[in-house]
Parts: C-alpha cells; sequence; structure tokens
C-alpha cells in the first residue's frame, strides 16, 4: 500500500504512539492524516464514530485509542478498561466496514495472551489458556478486535490486520503515578527519592517476574510497516525480543538515573504475569520490522526527556 497517496484515519494520535506514529506516516509522504481529538469525538460513543466517519473519510485506519495503565490502574478499573476498549474498537471496525475503508490496523497487546505462556510467546499461543488475572478485563477486550476483524475477513472481505504489541516506553510516555506503567514509574519514583534525599523507593512485587519493551519509535515504524505490507488475518507480535526481570529494570533505571539508595520489594502487592517475552520472526517474516533501538539508549534518552520537560511541584 502505498500511504502517501492515503487519507489516514488515527484513533489515539495525540497520544503517547500516536505522536510518534504520525511523524513516520509524514516521512512516507503522508500528508491527509487525520487525528480526532477526543473532546469532539467520544469513540465509546456510536453516534460520535458514525460523525468522524462522515467528517474525516479516511480509506486507512490505524486504531491506536485505548484505556490504559500499569496493574494498579488496571487493578481499580476492571470494568472501564473492558467497556471502553472494547466499545472503541468494535465501533472504530464497524464503521470502518460500512464506510468501506480499504484497511484497518488494530494494535493489540501482549496482555492478551494466557497466563502462563510459554516462553517466547508465540502467536498461536493466544488461545491456550487466560490471560493474568490483573489485565484480564484489559486484553481480553483488546482480543476481541482480532476476532472481529478475522470476521469481517470472512463475511464481508474486510482488510483488518492485527498486532501484539509489548509495553512501549520513551519519551513522551504518561508519568502519572496512578496510571503509568512500570518504566515511567521507577524513573519517576528515583528522580523524586534523589531531590527528596529519601533512602529507598519501593517497588510492587518481587522482582522476578520478567518484561520485554519496545522503544515507541521502533513500535510506531512496525506499525506503518505493517500497515504497506501486511494483509493476513493471522495476529503478529510486535516487540524487542529481549526479556528483562523487573528487579533488573529497578536497578538499570536506579543507576541511569544516579539513585544510589535501597530498592525495597513489596510482596503484598501483586507481581503481575510471571514472564513476557515474545518470540518476533513472524513481524520480520511478514513485513521486515525487527527493534533498531537498544535497551540501554532507550531508556537513557527517555530519562533525559523526562528531566527535561517534567513539572516539578
Amino acid at each position: 500500500m502505498e500511504l502517501a497517496t492515503k487519507r489516514v484515519l488515527v484513533t489515539g494520535g495525540a497520544g503517547f504512539l500516536g505522536r510518534h506514529l504520525v511523524p513516520v506516516l509524514e516521512k512516507r509522504g503522508c500528508r491527509d492524516i487525520v487525528i480526532p481529538q477526543r473532546s469532539q469525538y467520544d469513540l465509546t460513543q456510536e453516534a460520535h464514530v458514525q460523525r468522524l466517519y462522515r467528517d474525516a473519510q479516511p480509506q486507512v485506519v490505524i486504531h491506536l485509542a485505548a484505556v490504559v495503565g500499569g496493574i494498579g490502574a488496571n487493578r481499580a478499573n476492571p470494568g472501564r478498561f473492558f467497556y471502553e476498549n472494547l466499545m472503541m474498537g468494535s465501533l472504530a471496525m464497524e464503521y470502518a466496514r460500512r464506510a468501506d475503508v480499504e484497511k484497518f490496523v488494530g494494535v493489540g497487546t501482549i496482555c492478551s495472551y494466557p497466563k502462563f505462556t510459554p516462553v517466547p510467546f508465540r502467536e498461536e499461543n493466544l488461545w491456550s489458556g487466560y490471560p493474568e488475572e490483573t489485565n484480564a478485563p484489559y486484553g481480553l477486550a483488546k482480543k476481541m478486535l482480532l476476532i472481529q476483524g478475522q470476521a469481517y475477513r470472512q463475511q464481508y472481505n474486510f482488510n483488518a490486520i492485527h498486532l501484539l504489541m509489548v509495553n512501549l516506553y520513551g519519551p513522551g510516555d504518561h508519568f502519572d503515578p496512578e496510571t503509568s506503567h512500570v518504566i515511567p514509574a521507577l524513573i519517576r519514583k528515583c528522580l523524586e527519592a534523589m531531590e527528596q534525599h529519601k533512602p529507598e523507593i519501593v517497588c510492587w512485587g518481587d522482582g522476578t517476574p520478567t518484561r520485554e519493551f519496545l522503544y515507541v519509535e521502533d513500535a510506531a515504524e512496525a506499525i506503518v510497516l505493517a500497515t504497506e505490507r501486511y494483509d493476513g488475518a493471522d495476529p503478529v507480535n510486535v516487540g524487542s525480543g529481549v526479556e528483562i526481570s523487573t528487579k533488573e529494570l529497578a536497578e538499570r533505571i536506579a543507576e541511569y538515573t544516579g539513585f544510589k539508595g535501597r530498592i525495597r520489594w513489596d510482596t503484598t502487592q501483586p507481581n503481575g504475569q510471571p514472564r513476557r517475552c515474545l518470540d518476533t520472526s513472524r513481524a520480520w517474516e511478514a513485513f521486515g520490522f525487527q527493534a533498531r533501538t537498544g535497551f540501554e539508549e532507550g531508556l537513557r534518552r527517555m530519562i533525559q526527556w523526562y528531566r527535561e520537560n517534567r513539572t516539578r511541584p
């Protein structure tokens, strides 16, 4: 697909990932990009979605919009995370179908995988069990986007693809302690502890779970490559293929921020999924994506960005 000639609707285009995705589209020569604002279009409301498609008249839709957060946010808002993600995805794809959109790119999540998926996660393992409990409502709501796309492909010959994305990080991430994911939460904790001369930071769980992270600029490139080159019904993992324990992650962030205090693990709080690491071979074979940003480089860039842009109390 030659994106330079297409009118592209990017839901969530003003969010963390969207702000990195739009420049990649522009580098491809795409000048007709629609970024809906939530103040104008509530994508959980059918009338708003109908009006958006009438106003935008897109040829391609990249659906990034989601309600997301770390373990604490997922545990506090399971109903909201399920309902809003389900409704946004279902309505966005249904109205894309009605509008004869040429291609719909659904961006899913690694949280859709079963809790005890063998490592590395392969796409065929997606249905071998129930997701980890703290983020199951979110993960299952996003998983329905895959099912909807496959069903629409079968009945309507609708070209919908689905990407299973790992945790993202990088400049512009969300650092709100109530909703942020683990990397921005740790960066903020370390810097604030240094400023307030605290002897320790407290982290949830016991440090043994593993995670995989993808630099946000790499994620944006992956989505655009898939939009250009992939038209299959099967989901595709998008990640770095590098696994790291939360204990080692906390130690690295402490080192890179300069925090020299103690890291205490609060084992009364949940660990989340025991391990997460993807087999990313299908992404390479299907559309030529491979992560380029090393984890140390990405973390240092993110920490520097936060130092320069954060608002101090």
